[in-house]
């Protein structure tokens, strides 16, 4: 345990943000996974929906420092590309 009182305080932050932190990553994981079902299933409308809701979210996670701002970008590319994936997958199914 620390001794000095700055040292005490700095663990009390240093364990509310870790709280904080692991609610918002999980909310964020969460959303994620939503998505992907989304994506993956029949319903291109609610995929689109809940992209726009993602997208956002992870800006906002990137911009508060609760991941990187390339992870966000790298993570928007991949979705971006797996929205997109079903309606080439389809295309080439009826041609």
């Amino acid at each position: 345990m620390p001794n000095p009182s700055n040292a005490k305080r700095a663990l009390r932050k240093s364990l509310v943000r870790r709280e904080r932190n692991r609610s918002r990553r999980s909310a964020l994981r969460t959303l994620l996974k939503r998505y992907r079902a989304a994506a993956a299933g029949d319903d291109p409308q609610a995929a689109e929906e809940l992209f726009r809701v993602v997208v956002k979210r992870l800006d906002q996670a990137a911009a508060t420092h609760l991941i990187h701002k390339n992870t966000a970008a790298r993570t928007k590319s991949r979705l971006s590309k797996l929205l997109r994936k079903p309606a080439a997958v389809g295309a080439g199914e009826t041609a």
